[in-house]
């Protein structure tokens, strides 16, 4: 087991990184502070599935928060490279160097410019992989790998042997080992079957959607002008709209944004007429909406 922290007292136990989180304003339960306590004490990425907006990418936020350490996010997509991930190299420097050189006849120390001149370290730029295992410390950086199952079956092949060596190899530079391997946070909506390769090699957590007490609360946190009664209402109402046969249940994201939208027109209560002037807050999709309103909107925000 690698201890990676051992001098933060927001990690002596899941007790305290759960305060940790909170105190970042990200409310974890016991089962999710712990998984997130075990990736960082031993060292092994972690895979968070579950619904979209349940909070998978704040997790890795507030946990750089908590490690006071940078995020360093990596948002994949279909056709995602590795060379997009690690690092580019800074042509239009190149180039200049290249024109200065002819200018003047050769380089700084009078000599013909070469290839390597060209691709040296001053030239690379570094992209989030690389970023995260050249990170110097104090602590590791904080790898949030997001969406992991929107990246082709390459790209995760690639990301297996990052992760299990903590090192990339740049062809013009050489190796690059992690003096601090970075906690690498992986995030999933299961639109596809991940490998197993890459599973077996990380923890795993699935965060399931809160139940509206928690919801509430959250609410409650990351829009403060919202009061107990209202997020109570907009928890519950999201909680109903689940309920309904939607493309897009919303999340908690959308429930938080749903709070935000009524504040700001002034609402201090979900009524009918309320939530008809905001269901664009929760709901995004125009079928949804539909679904919602034929269902009857004093339904969706009523216990009646």
């Amino acid at each position: 087991m690698t201890d990676l922290l051992p001098d933060l007292p927001s990690l002596t136990d899941v007790a305290s990184l759960a305060a940790g989180l909170d105190r970042a304003g990200y409310l974890a339960d016991e089962p999710l502070a712990t998984a997130l306590f075990l990736a960082v004490r031993m060292g092994q990425p972690i895979l968070l599935e579950g619904e979209p907006g349940v909070g998978k990418t704040e997790a890795a936020k507030a946990l750089a928060a908590v490690l006071s350490t940078p995020l360093l996010r990596l948002q994949c997509y279909e056709g995602l490279t590795a060379a997009e991930a690690l690092y580019e190299w800074n042509y239009p420097r190149q180039l200049l160097a290249i024109r200065l050189a002819e200018a003047s006849g050769g380089t700084a120390r009078g000599e013909p410019l070469r290839e390597t001149d060209l691709f040296a370290p001053q030239y690379l730029l570094s992209r989030p992989l690389l970023a995260a295992i050249e990170h110097p410390g104090p602590r590791p950086a904080v790898l949030l790998i997001d969406e992991v199952d929107r990246a082709d079956d390459e790209f995760e092949a690639f990301l297996f042997e990052l992760l299990a060596e903590a090192a990339v190899t740049i062809p013009e530079l050489g190796t690059r080992h992690a003096a601090l391997p970075p906690v690498a946070v992986l995030t999933s909506n299961r639109t596809r079957d991940l490998h197993d390769a890459l599973r077996r090699r990380c923890l795993y957590h699935w965060i399931a959607y809160p139940g509206p007490d928690r919801v509430a609360a959250i609410i409650r946190r990351r829009v403060p002008e919202a009061g107990q009664p209202l997020a109570d209402q907009v928890a519950a109402s999201v909680a109903r709209l689940r309920g309904l046969d939607l493309a897009k249940p919303p999340g908690v994201a959308e429930a938080i944004s749903w709070a935000a939208a009524l504040r700001v027109l002034g609402f201090g209560e979900l009524t009918p007429d309320a939530a008809g002037r905001t269901l664009g807050a929760v709901l995004k999709f125009a079928e949804d909406e539909q679904i919602a309103r034929a269902a009857g909107l004093s339904t969706v925000v009523s216990d009646g």
